[in-house]
């Protein structure tokens, strides 16, 4: 299978270069770092999210940055390789162009990283929703470590789950299912897809399913049909599909070949449009939680402004970006507006930073509302949102059109099925 993110991967790397050429003659910049996943194992994925994160900043950069001072982006691909972002953060966190900001991508390398941007006073905004990120003074009730510095745009990976789960429940009764619904965690033994796995398993138990063993198979593409097939013997109902779209289509382009009939829960880097195509009528019927309001073909008053960043990289404008462009397009932009604010009040220091993503209640960056959903971030709370917005692919055979002409044509599909309302339990905080 292939993706359409070669075209992506160039203009990400050409506007990271715009970036940093115009620094070169800035008198004094904001340095900020941005680790991308363009060449490792969750590249299809992070190749268009890390895209809309360096659209947005080097279209505030040509809007004046942030009050008047431009930002010194400075932009690697570490493969999603955690001692790469390691080390690349200590190259970032020392000197006298000591980065102000961090914008980071996976899982693994950012829980590597909490302690030491905790102890740099460094904000962190990263592409990984665990759990146990939202937890600013560690004093969960599951002995969760202190994350003062680390932030997300969406709903935790747990709480994802957690929602879906809860819809799941209720799905199986209006389906008029008999006996308890059997679930089943899938995903790689790794950080990322076993950071909501505890959460979820519990939670399922509450709700009354029957809890399946966890089902591993790799970050990357394979030959699923083992996993396919004990799904199918054990007779699972529910499925949560941990990892990112690439090995997941694999799973689904297998569960379909052997037959095996499973509610498929794709956790949010698991299903967008590009992954609709590559998988076809095996992804029909997946459902998956989404941090924007609208897709790209939506109608919102923040579309205009996302659809002029998407211009930094795309002149033309003809481009389709997926939903991970416009979640790294609001996280950017969450980031700018606490910069902002820390500018005008006291300075560019991390404490400030940190102060000002408390300052504002159901925030949404201006010009960007109807796309980015209200967020509110405390000073004991770093989950910005619990609500858990579920879609459904609608999705039919593959026609060998673009991703943009199947959206056009109503080949590929997201639709919103309903809103979760995860409760924001103290003992779920940091899991």
């Amino acid at each position: 299978m292939t993706f359409q993110t070669g075209s992506l991967k160039t203009a990400l790397f050409a506007s990271a270069a715009v970036l940093l050429g115009s620094v070169a003659t800035a008198q004094a910049d904001i340095p900020i770092g941005h680790l991308a996943d363009q060449s490792g194992g969750t590249s299809d994925v992070g190749v268009p999210y890390a895209q809309g994160v360096s659209d947005a900043l080097a279209y505030i950069n040509s809007k004046g940055g942030i009050n008047g001072t431009k930002m010194a982006v400075d932009s690697v691909d570490y493969g999603y390789q955690a001692p790469r972002a390691i080390s690349q953060y200590k190259k970032w966190s020392s000197g006298s162009d000591k980065i102000v900001a961090l914008q980071g991508w996976g899982t693994a390398d950012t829980e590597a990283l909490t302690a030491f941007v905790g102890k740099d006073e460094i904000p962190a905004y990263s592409g990984s929703y665990s759990g146990h990120l939202t937890d600013p003074t560690g004093k969960g009730s599951h002995g969760s470590k202190p994350a003062p510095y680390n932030f997300f745009y969406g709903p935790s990976y747990s709480d994802s789950l957690r929602g879906m789960l809860t819809w799941a429940a209720e799905d199986w009764k209006k389906k008029g299912g008999s006996g308890k619904p059997k679930y089943v965690h899938m995903g790689a033994n790794h950080p990322y897809p076993n950071a909501p796995k505890d959460a979820g398993e519990q939670l399922a138990k509450e709700l009354g399913f029957d809890v399946l063993p966890a089902v591993q198979f790799a970050l990357t593409p394979g030959d699923y049909t083992a996993q396919c097939l004990t799904l199918k013997e054990a007779g699972a109902n529910y499925a949560y599909l941990g990892n990112t779209a690439g090995s997941n289509i694999s799973v689904l382009k297998a569960c379909q070949t052997v037959g095996a009939k499973v509610q498929f829960m794709g956790n949010v880097w698991g299903m967008d449009e590009n992954a609709a195509k590559a998988a076809g009528a095996a992804a029909d019927g997946v459902v998956f939680p989404m941090r924007t309001a609208v897709t790209w073909t939506g109608e919102a008053p923040g579309m205009a402004l996302m659809k002029d960043i998407s211009k930094m990289s795309d002149a033309a404008g003809t481009a389709y970006r997926p939903v991970h462009y416009m979640a790294g397009v609001c996280t950017a932009f969450y980031m700018k507006e606490a910069l902002d604010w820390a500018s005008k009040n006291g300075g560019l220091s991390g404490p400030n930073i940190r102060k000002a993503m408390y300052q504002k209640k159901d925030w949404v960056p201006a010009g960007l509302e109807g796309v980015c959903i209200p967020s509110t971030w405390t000073d004991t709370d770093h989950r910005g949102m619990t609500a858990v917005n579920i879609y459904r692919a609608s999705v039919k055979p593959d026609t060998g059109a673009s991703v943009d002409e199947l959206v056009k044509n109503g080949s590929i599909k997201l639709e919103k099925i309903t809103t979760v309302d995860v409760p924001r339990k103290p003992e779920w905080l940091g899991w």
